[in-house]
């Protein structure tokens, strides 16, 4: 694949690292939006797309170099179980581009350079019962194409920039997702796994072994993982780098512990050491940082402010 069609390299070319946005979900908690629904964010989408379009400004406005959209619990089968049909379903995807391009282009400045990722979440998003956390879906790859391949296309349509894969725990879905990019040889994705330690994925596989299936593929731009504790971030960036030259992504979440049953979060929130601790990230090799569930716009300008040695 040429470098034009690989937005992240070309950043790269432009600056030393690729700052990300924050939480998307939580900050519309924390901004008076009610996410307690199968649809997580999906269900904003549908009933205050307002408050999408002003969480991605939010994060333009402190200097984010990219804006995660909220499709990552988007799903035909997820709509339809809110009497939402298919047609419409694919719409409500693609607005999820449509309202983090405005934002973009309605902050200006800098954030005109910016990069949009269309959020592909794991197939277990859907299910709404955690199991993003820990894989083992019991599906074959059929399945998880059929649910994959729409919102994949819809948001190719849509004009994202790239898209992310994220939250992914396991290598088969891994696997299966880029089969399905194949089918769109001018796109890129990130590849962003969910954890169960610094060396192994969430349903348990090495990533000595992710890399040797996917870290050669010619469509990935990134490979790293999102939603884990701030506090391994270093030893598994450190590993990582030994096994790709793959430019890393790190977006660690607060730290806390989220139940999918009662959909809580509890313990004590680490968040605000990111700042302190993302010059770490970036002397160990990550060079797209940013967070995840529980971080804010202001936590992600200070490790702009912060990481000054970049």
């Amino acid at each position: 694949m040429s470098k034009k069609n690989n937005p992240v390299e070309r950043l790269l070319h432009e600056k030393p690292y690729i700052l990300l946005d924050g939480a998307l979900a939580t900050e519309l908690e924390r901004n008076g939006s009610n996410l307690d629904d199968p649809l997580w964010s999906a269900r904003v989408l549908v009933e205050e797309p307002e408050q999408i379009h002003r969480v991605h400004a939010d994060y333009f406005k402190i200097g984010a170099d990219c804006a995660i959209t909220s499709s990552y619990q988007a799903s035909i089968d997820g709509f339809k179980s809110r009497g939402i049909e298919t047609d419409e379903a694919l719409e409500l995807m693609q607005q999820t581009v449509h309202l983090a391009q405005q934002a973009r282009q309605e902050t200006g400045g800098k954030a005109r350079h910016a990069l949009i990722a269309g959020s592909i979440g794991p197939y277990g998003a859907s299910l709404s019962d955690g199991s993003e956390y820990v894989g083992h879906y019991g599906v074959d790859d059929a399945r998880l194409e059929a649910f994959h391949r729409p919102r994949l296309e819809a948001l190719i349509a849509a004009g994202a920039d790239l898209l992310a894969f994220e939250t992914i725990p396991s290598l088969q879905e891994a696997k299966v997702l880029f089969r399905l990019l194949e089918e769109f040889p001018e796109q890129s994705a990130w590849l962003a796994f969910s954890l169960r330690d610094a060396t192994h994925i969430s349903e348990g596989t090495t990533l000595v072994e992710c890399i040797e299936a996917l870290g050669g593929h010619p469509q990935l731009a990134a490979i790293g993982a999102n939603c884990f504790p701030a506090s391994i971030a270093t030893t598994f960036i450190t590993g990582l780098k030994q096994l790709t030259d793959v430019p890393i992504i790190v977006y660690p979440n607060s730290g806390e512990h989220y139940d999918p049953v009662s959909k809580t979060w509890s313990g004590e929130t680490a968040c605000t050491a990111f700042e302190d601790i993302a010059p770490e990230w970036y002397a160990a090799g990550a060079r797209l940082i940013g967070g995840c569930c529980r971080t804010t716009p202001e936590q992600i300008e200070r490790i702009q402010q912060n990481v000054t040695i970049i």
